[in-house]
This record gives C-alpha cells, structure tokens and sequence, in this order.
C-alpha cells in the first residue's frame, strides 16, 4: 500500500523555539494511524503545520502529500486536494448558518452549484448518523454549540467534504462517553465508505476502543519515540508515557 503522506525529517520552530524536532513518519493511503503523547510534545504542531497554519515555521525536512511538496501549497490549496483538519477549539461565527457554510464549502470543494434543497437532501443521511435534529442546520456556526456540539459538527464538516486525508486533533477531548461514540461513528463510517486516511491525535487510548488504528506512533519532546501496532496503546494505558523518555 503506497503511503499518502511522508513527512521527512521535519523540525519546526515557533517564534524561534524549537517545538518538532526531527520528526519523520509515513501514513499509509486507506489506513487509520494515531498519534499519541503528553501535553507539549509537539503534536497539535504537526497538525496545524500539515495544514499550512503561517504560525509554524519549518527550518527543514520535507512533507510529501500524495508524492508532492506539501509544504509550497497554502492552506485552500491543500483543503482543494482533500487535506481536512478538525479544530480543538472551532471558531464561532455569528450570522452564518451551518447549512448555509457547509453548502459553500461543498460546492467549492466539489466545484458545483447545489440549490439549498438539493443540498438538503445530501445532508439528510449524515445528520441522521450523528444522531442531529434537521434544526441544528439554522443554528449560526458554532455559535452557542456545546462542545459535544461543536465535534459532532466538525464531524458533519468531515462527512460533507470527503476528504482524503483527515486530522482529527483531540477529537475526545470534553466529550462524554455517549458523544464519543457518535463521532467514533461518524469516522467509521466515512472510513467504510470512502477508504479515507486517518491521522488520530490524542492523549488517551479511549476513543481506540471504538476506532480500530493500524499503527500508532508515540511523540515525546517534539520527537517520535515509538512506532507500533495498536497494541502499543493499550502499553501507554498501562504504563503512561514515562517508560518513553522525555
């Protein structure tokens, strides 16, 4: 199986502080991977500089994307060519309606014209598998969302645009657990029905009992330490990430 992504010795800086330190790891096209560590490893820093955040500045290596450089295509560009990065915390934006924002955002991810009821109708069967009443599609974005709400509509976001490669940042974070099932769905079946790959970044190996990983790495101090198979969660749930440095 070819690999979507390679990221090559990559070491980034923020404000002049070193926070990746000569990180390489590949993803597998098709495959769920899942990147794990503590507070302050590096890990929401590989994820917003997979999306081109100008924050982070890489001082070298190489993000190879579906055989291209990553890193000499802005942020629209790589959501064009189906980058997709879900947010720990989305921002809200007052006026814009969610059916309204997903509706332009597929049309200009799929190049279309839908009419609001044609796309209506798109939107039917994914609010029904994140268990969403068709109401929630006049709310303003994000705006007044519960944070259960707000994950279940980056998930939403996710379903619409198909992406090809989707980094789910925290994507547990603040949720209970009947609202970590819904989102673990909403990934399983995007993963069935369009063979997506998945970058899963998390703390804890909680939301792995619902969302079967292929491999896992393991970040410490802006450096990957380990590489595995699933089962290397389960180790960190039982020994914590001391026993891999610091």
């Amino acid at each position: 199986m070819p690999n979507i992504l390679a990221v090559k010795n990559l070491r980034v800086s923020v404000a002049g502080k070193p926070i990746i330190k000569g990180v390489s790891l590949a993803l597998q096209t098709g495959k769920i991977h899942v990147l794990m560590g503590p507070n302050g490893s590096g890990k929401s820093t590989l994820a917003q500089v997979l999306m081109g955040h100008p924050t982070y500045q890489v001082t070298s290596g190489q993000i190879l994307y579906q055989g291209k450089d990553l890193l000499k295509l802005d942020p629209t560009e790589r959501s064009a060519r189906g980058v997709f990065l879900s947010f720990q915390y989305p921002n809200e934006i007052p006026g814009v309606t969610v059916s309204s924002y997903l509706r332009m955002i597929h049309n200009k991810r799929f190049g279309t014209h839908l009419s609001p009821v044609k796309f209506r109708s798109i939107l039917d069967k994914k609010l029904k598998l994140l268990k969403m009443e068709t109401g929630f599609l006049d709310r303003y974005l994000n705006d007044g969302f519960s944070g259960g709400e707000k994950k279940r509509m980056e998930m939403l976001q996710m379903l619409v645009l198909e992406p090809k490669l989707v980094i789910l940042d925290e994507l547990d974070s603040g949720l209970d657990i009947d609202a970590i099932k819904i989102v673990a769905q909403a990934v399983n079946s995007a993963y069935r029905h369009t063979k997506m790959t998945v970058l899963l970044i998390t703390h804890y190996s909680r939301l792995l009992k619902y969302i079967a990983a292929d491999k896992v790495f393991v970040m410490r101090g802006g450096q990957i330490v380990q590489t595995g198979s699933h089962k290397l969660a389960d180790e960190l749930e039982e020994r914590g990430y001391v026993p891999f440095g610091e």
